[in-house]
């Protein structure tokens, strides 16, 4: 099933209540396949339960697509196999690297260079013919800049010359402009419209007036909910998904959010 509308990520942590959700209130639920893959008893079950009652997205933690390690082609198949079981069509990654000479279990900064872009764009096709599903990267928050490009540029390349699509996570635009110092209006504006696939929307700490954080533990501020609605309004109405992975408020908090969602998404379609 395809994704549409506004989704929220699905936390073992707030399993049970999240499994009360009926598809009025949430329209999608977003995963990352690592977690789940191998779950069988009562998580396997209620798992189960919500892949036959809401469309899902996969949204990966180790592909390590910028990796100078060997691609693991073999997870990329259990992958596949995990979203043919489950009826998922939707499989995002992080445009980074979280390995080398073994598992690092951060996302890294991949240097904005040429010899980075041709690297990942030869990774990325292996992995779309494995999984005969276009693969669909994220804009990352960084804290350090490596190479000679810009952000943009370099994804912009990316995009053009792989055929993979892009996962806009809006709050990460915001946490790198004050960063590194850029427009983030302007990085919005200037990605291509029919590259971008859906869009992630969290919360960020404030460590300093030119020092943020992606947290995903924090409700959304109003300069994340603003970006979001310019995204809307210059690439059209995405599927947009709420993370929320710590800190957990009670599922009402989550719910309002999703609304506002709903609310921005409803106004450009008016």
């Amino acid at each position: 099933m395809e994704i549409s509308g506004s989704g929220l990520g699905l936390r073992r942590g707030m399993l049970e209540e999240m499994s009360k959700l009926t598809p009025e209130q949430v329209d999608f639920f977003e995963i990352a396949p690592e977690n789940w893959m191998n779950l069988g008893g009562r998580f396997g079950k209620a798992f189960r339960s919500l892949t036959e009652r809401f469309p899902f997205a996969c949204h990966g933690l180790s592909l390590s697509i910028g990796s100078s390690d060997p691609l693991d082609v073999e997870f990329v198949k259990a992958v596949k196999a995990f979203m043919d079981e489950h009826q998922i069509q939707t499989y995002s990654e992080h445009l980074s690297y979280c390995s080398h000479n073994g598992h690092m279990y951060d996302l890294m900064p991949i240097p904005f260079t040429q010899d980075a872009i041709d690297h990942v764009i030869s990774r990325i096709k292996v992995v779309q013919d494995i999984l005969e599903r276009p693969l669909i990267l994220e804009n990352v928050s960084t804290y350090a800049k490596f190479g000679d490009m810009s952000e943009l540029a370099f994804t912009q390349e990316v995009v053009q010359h792989s055929g993979c699509k892009l996962l806009l996570d809006v709050n990460n635009v915001y946490v790198n402009s004050i960063n590194h110092q850029y427009d983030p209006v302007a990085f919005i504006s200037s990605l291509p419209s029919t590259a971008i696939n859906y869009i992630h929307i969290a919360g960020h700490f404030d460590e300093a007036d030119d020092l943020k954080v992606d947290t995903h533990g924090a409700p959304i501020k109003d300069d994340v909910w603003s970006l979001l609605k310019l995204a809307y309004e210059c690439h059209g109405v995405k599927p947009t998904l709420l993370e929320r992975d710590f800190n957990f408020p009670p599922i009402s908090e989550l719910l309002d959010e999703i609304n506002q969602v709903k609310a921005k998404q409803e106004v450009v379609y008016a």
